[in-house]
């Protein structure tokens, strides 16, 4: 990983793991992908290894992240899928041609055309995309309940309850504000 960048969030969901290379939406943006090596980077450790990316590439990539994230917080609340998300997730995922692969282990691996397509990896985070928006997957799609974050994550919880894009980060931020915010409210008390 290079130096110097956040870490990724890492999750079991390959699209919303996309949308989350730039959080705290709604307060101090953090993009987690600000250079082509660093989506080159992401890539790999989802196991869709490039060799390189173009600026362009990049360019194209954010744009496949924004509109996930769109159409997945549209689903979220149960509004109308933007036209423009729909477009360009589903242009993404033409214009790849990744093929899936069954390892010996019996694991699902991608097979890119060429080490330096991009677009292959991004048409198959838009085809994870497609598959958690049409419904064909078990879980549901939520946001983050952070005020700064709102990310979108598929919750495949058994009560479909889950309020926190991460608990390690988003959760823990909250529940020690709440915390804190009680102390102020009752200095006396302790817990």
């Amino acid at each position: 990983m290079s130096a110097g960048f956040p870490d990724f969030r890492l999750g079991n969901v390959l699209a919303t793991s996309f949308t989350a290379t730039l959080t705290e939406r709604r307060g101090d943006a953090v993009e987690r992908i600000p250079t082509p090596q660093r989506l080159v980077d992401w890539l790999t450790v989802n196991g869709l290894a490039v060799e390189s990316c173009t600026p362009a590439q990049l360019e194209l990539a954010r744009e496949l992240r924004e509109a996930i994230h769109a159409a997945a917080t549209a689903t979220a609340v149960h509004d109308a899928l933007p036209a423009s998300a729909v477009d360009v997730i589903n242009d993404r995922s033409a214009q790849g041609r990744a093929a899936a692969i069954l390892t010996a282990e019996g694991n699902r691996r991608w097979r890119l055309s060429s080490p330096s397509r991009v677009e292959d990896a991004l048409g198959v985070i838009a085809a994870d995309a497609i598959s958690i928006l049409a419904g064909e997957r078990d879980g549901r799609l939520a946001l983050c309940a952070s005020p700064t974050c709102r990310a979108a994550f598929f919750d495949t919880s058994r009560s479909r309850t889950r309020r926190w894009c991460d608990m390690n980060t988003c959760g823990n931020r909250q529940k020690k504000a709440r915390f804190y915010a009680n102390q102020r409210r009752n200095p006396g008390t302790a817990r």
